[in-house]
């Protein structure tokens, strides 16, 4: 009987174990959808093993061994069972891998359509920058100066300008007829202008003239190819000298880019040199700036670089000067200086000289002469005198003359045809013009060089280079005098 008891217990326990595991497997089925047949089937293996372990300990423990020979060898469905679940366990993996591996290929040809998208915009938007920059280039070529000539003129603020020509050609025909009315009271200072000394020749007719009336000229030694502010500098302990040598003020006659350092130094020490100086003109200078400079060194225009290599080759290497020096002459430049270094023109007076250049084709055939050679080798007879000595040192040297005149002819037209503006060949004439001066514009067709080189082809019944300084300094003293006598009666 207790035999009986104790084996009912064991079977009940065995169902027990199995009810509880099917009851576990349906929980984790439920809550796991996604690993439904996984853990069924586990779990199905774990009671199985767990009866199997059961009444194998029964077996061990003596009780009922009839029974252990059944439970030790397992039933045939329970093998079917098994193999089935373990088959199902490995199929799951391989159905899951065949799932996700469309998605895979979807997710890398999404990356890489947004890829190549990326890469087209980015391409699209530098070749849009790169186009916006080549127009930009060309329409900033194209434009050129055609917005900078005149800015003196278009600029509040500025002070006017008067016209004196109609003295000036009185002035200069009474010189013509030897009326000198130059007084010996002031010392003459002739500035010259950028690349003067590579022409021998430059003012130097103008100072032989002036001598022989004699007066007191000079020239300025000064470095024609350094920049505005160290031509200031200089041109500021030049006039010192001469003042304190001499104990008379200076008048100043500038040259183009001469007449730009001798404003540049009234306009930045006035107070040293106020009591030294007496009056300036600037003779056909960029005053506003010239557009042939502005053309040549323009940042952000169609080759650019390379033109700044090429001045840069020209001035510097060549010339061995300094690339400011043309700078300094470009519109930029010229008003960032003008704007703040203001120029003393209320007390001192000013004269503006500018001029227009002939465009005829027979200019084209002018040869100027800047130069002269030395023939130290040629034999010429010597007799002893003065005058012989004057003969044979002529006699030695070869004029050297270049087709000068014919150059600024040709750029006169350009600036004419691009802008249609009139210049001598360099300088416009409204960026010669001086706010607060006396303006003076000969009706005569002159070109830059001329009012400092002198010219194969001259005419007698026409006043030449000399005479014209001398009729600019005339002018320019009366204004002085007129000035003393406003400032007396104020």
């Amino acid at each position: 009987m207790l035999m009986l008891m104790l084996y009912s217990q064991n079977v009940m326990d065995g169902f027990g174990n199995d009810v509880i595991a099917e009851d576990l497997a349906r929980t984790d089925a439920d809550r796991c959808s996604d690993d439904l047949l996984v853990n069924s089937a586990g779990q199905y293996l774990r009671s199985l093993r767990h009866g199997y372990s059961s009444s194998s300990k029964s077996c061990i423990s003596g009780q009922n061994p009839g029974v252990c020979e059944r439970v030790s060898e397992p039933r045939e469905d329970a093998r079917t069972e098994i193999v089935a679940a373990k088959s199902s366990y490995a199929v799951v993996p391989f159905i899951f891998k065949g799932l996700v591996l469309p998605l895979y290929g979807l997710q890398f040809a999404w990356r890489l359509a947004m890829s190549c998208c990326r890469s087209s915009v980015a391409y699209v938007r530098c070749a849009h920058l790169r186009i916006c920059s080549i127009a930009s280039r060309i329409q900033k070529s194209l434009r050129g100066s055609a917005g900078d000539i005149g800015w003196l003129q278009r600029t509040d603020g500025m002070p006017g300008v008067e016209d004196g020509t109609a003295r000036f050609l009185e002035l200069l025909a009474g010189i013509r007829n030897g009326k000198h009315r130059l007084p010996s009271s002031y010392v003459y200072l002739l500035i010259p202008g950028l690349f003067s000394n590579h022409g021998p020749l430059y003012f130097v007719g103008t100072k032989k003239f002036f001598s022989k009336m004699g007066l007191a000229c000079h020239i300025a030694k000064i470095h024609s190819e350094a920049s505005v502010a160290h031509n200031a500098w200089e041109l500021k302990q030049y006039i010192e000298e001469l003042y304190w040598g001499s104990g008379k003020r200076v008048m100043l006659l500038g040259h183009s880019k001469g007449g730009v350092d001798a404003a540049a130094a009234l306009s930045v020490y006035w107070g040293d040199l106020k009591d030294k100086v007496a009056g300036l003109a600037l003779v056909q200078s960029p005053y506003g700036g010239t557009p042939l400079a502005s053309d040549c060194l323009r940042e952000g225009q169609v080759a650019d670089k390379e033109t700044r290599w090429i001045m840069e080759l020209l001035i510097c290497k060549l010339i061995k000067g300094d690339i400011r020096a043309l700078e300094d002459l470009t519109y930029e430049k010229r008003k960032e200086f003008i704007l703040n270094h203001k120029l003393p023109a209320e007390q001192i007076p000013l004269i503006s000289f500018h001029s227009e250049a002939s465009i005829a084709p027979g200019v084209l055939a002018t040869m100027t002469h800047i130069a002269h050679a030395e023939l130290p080798w040629l034999p010429l007879p010597n007799f002893g005198n003065k005058e012989s000595d004057e003969i044979i040192q002529a006699g030695r040297q070869l004029p050297v003359v270049i087709p000068l005149s014919a150059a600024m002819a040709l750029t006169a037209l350009h600036l004419q045809l691009r802008y249609g503006e009139k210049s001598d060949g360099l300088v416009t004439c409204r960026d010669a013009e001086v706010p607060g001066s006396v303006v003076v514009r000969p009706d005569r067709k002159l070109d830059h060089a001329w009012m400092v080189y002198s010219t194969k082809k001259r005419n007698p019944g026409e006043a030449d280079a000399s005479e014209m300084c001398e009729a600019i300094l005339t002018l320019l003293v009366e204004l002085g005098k007129l000035k003393e006598e406003a400032k007396a009666m104020n």
